[in-house]
C-alpha cells in the first residue's frame, strides 16, 4: 500500500468514488484496479472502486470480486447486475451507490489513465464547476468509430447538453447532482443527458488516453447509430418539432399552389375537366394533415418531457466563506503535511 504525502485538494478532500461498469473484462480489471487505487490513495484517504458487472456472460464478476479481496474492506466494491443493461445503466447504478463527494466515471479497457485522475479532478477545485469531462489530446479511435461518435455528440446537443462536443466516457462531477435524476428509470438512459438536466457549469480537461490492447470495444458504429436514434428520440422533441415545420412549409406550399392553379384556370390554360379541383382539395389537404400532424406532436412532446422526471430545480450547496483572519491565520501558520495511511 502507498501512502499518501502532501496536502489534499478542495475537491478530493469530499472523497472520491470511481464507478467502472465492467463488461468481458476479465483482463483488464485487474491491471486497472493495481494501478487505480494507489493513485486515490495519493489523492485522498477517502476512496473507493465500484465495480458494476453489467452481465458480463464470461467470468467478470469472479475477477472482480477476486481483485477486491486484496485490498481492504470497502475500498474496492463489485456490484453485480443480474443482466446486461447497458453502459449508461450500470453508471447509473455505480452513481447511485457512491458514498463519497465527487464521482468518477471511467472505462474499463485502460484507455482512459488512472493516473490521468489529479488532471481530471483540478477544474473542480473551483466550487462554480460541478463537471468535467476528460478530453483526450490526441484522438484514440479509428474513422468509423470516430465519426458515430461525433453523431452520438450532434445527438447530445439535440439533447440540449451543454459541452456536447467535449462529452466522454471520463467524468467527474458532484455526487449531489444526483439528486436531480434519482427518479429516472429508463431503459435508454444516457448519464450525460441527466446531468446536463442538473447543471450547465461544465468544463473540459485535456488528458492523454492510451489505445486499446485487451479485448473489442462493444460500442461499434452500428450500436453507436443506435445510441444515437434513441437519445434524439428519448430526451428530445425535435424530430417533432421538425413535423411541426413540415407542416408548416406544406400548408404554404399548398396555399401558393392553390393560388397558381386557379389563376391558369381563370386564365384558360387548364382545361382537364377536375384537374383544377384534385390539384386544390390535395394541396389543401394535405398541408392541413401536415399541419394537424405538427400540433399533435407539439403536445405530444410536451407529455414526453414531462414523462422524463426533470427536476423543476437543483439547489446549489452553500460554499462556506473564509474569513479574511482565517486565511491570514493559514497563510501565516500553514498545516504541516503529514503521511496518512489509506484505510
Amino acid at each position: 500500500m502507498s501512502e499518501r504525502t502532501g496536502p489534499v485538494s478542495p475537491a478530493a478532500a469530499q472523497g472520491i468514488s470511481v464507478v467502472i461498469p465492467c463488461y468481458r473484462s476479465r483482463g483488464s480489471v485487474p491491471a486497472l484496479v493495481n494501478r487505480l487505487v494507489p493513485v486515490l490513495e495519493q489523492l485522498t484517504p477517502r476512496h473507493e472502486v465500484i465495480l458494476v458487472v453489467d452481465g458480463s456472460p464470461d467470468d467478470t464478476a469472479d475477477v472482480a470480486r477476486a481483485s477486491a479481496r486484496a485490498f481492504p474492506a470497502g475500498v474496492v466494491r463489485v456490484m453485480e447486475l443480474r443482466r446486461n443493461y447497458g453502459q449508461h445503466n450500470a453508471v447509473l447504478a455505480g452513481v447511485a451507490a457512491a458514498h463519497f463527494g465527487i464521482v468518477v466515471t471511467m472505462d474499463d479497457d485502460l484507455q482512459h489513465l488512472p493516473e490521468q485522475l489529479p488532471t481530471l479532478l483540478e477544474p473542480l477545485d473551483d466550487p462554480r464547476v460541478d463537471l468535467v469531462y476528460g478530453v483526450a489530446v490526441e484522438e484514440e479511435h479509428g474513422w468509423f468509430r470516430s465519426f458515430a461518435s461525433r453523431s452520438v455528440k450532434a445527438a447530445l446537443a439535440m439533447a440540449g447538453v451543454p459541452n456536447a462536443k467535449d462529452v466522454s466516457a471520463l467524468r467527474a462531477f458532484r455526487t449531489d447532482l444526483r439528486d436531480a435524476f434519482e427518479h429516472v428509470n429508463d431503459p435508454f438512459v444516457s448519464i450525460d443527458v441527466v446531468l446536463s438536466w442538473a447543471t450547465t457549469s461544465v468544463r473540459r480537461a485535456p488528458v492523454r488516453m492510451a489505445e486499446r490492447t485487451i479485448g473489442a470495444s462493444g460500442y461499434t458504429f452500428r450500436r453507436l447509430i443506435g445510441h444515437t436514434f434513441n437519445m434524439a428520440t428519448g430526451y428530445s422533441i425535435l424530430p417533432l418539432r421538425l413535423v411541426t415545420w413540415l407542416g408548416l412549409f406544406i400548408s404554404f406550399f399548398g396555399v401558393v399552389a392553390l393560388v397558381a392553379v386557379l389563376a391558369l384556370y381563370w386564365a384558360g390554360v387548364v382545361q382537364v375537366a377536375g384537374f383544377t379541383t384534385v390539384v386544390a382539395m390535395l394541396a389543401v389537404l394535405s398541408g392541413a394533415i401536415m399541419l394537424s400532424l405538427g400540433i399533435l406532436g407539439e403536445y405530444l412532446g410536451r407529455l414526453h418531457v414531462r414523462s422524463m422526471q426533470r427536476p423543476a430545480y437543483l439547489v446549489r450547496p452553500v460554499v462556506p466563506e473564509v474569513q479574511p483572519t482565517e486565511a491570514a491565520h493559514r497563510t501565516e501558520s500553514p498545516t504541516p503535511s503529514k503521511e496518512v495511511s489509506s484505510s
